[in-house]
């Protein structure tokens, strides 16, 4: 069987950024994901889904 899961992470930062959203932008375009297969589960595809952050 093939679906799609959603998988949270939550992340907790500092950051010099004077607005958060150039700092959640920054992690979203910089960040490297890995999740692995298991015995029964194959990861066919990982991705982080981009936040619509406003602008500043």
């Amino acid at each position: 069987m093939e679906d799609k899961i959603f998988l949270l992470v939550k992340v907790t930062v500092k950051t010099t950024h004077s607005h958060i959203q150039a700092a959640i932008q920054e992690l979203q375009s910089k960040t490297d994901l890995k999740v692995g297969s298991t015995k029964k589960v194959k990861v066919l595809k990982t991705e982080i889904m981009q936040l619509k952050t406003r602008t500043h």
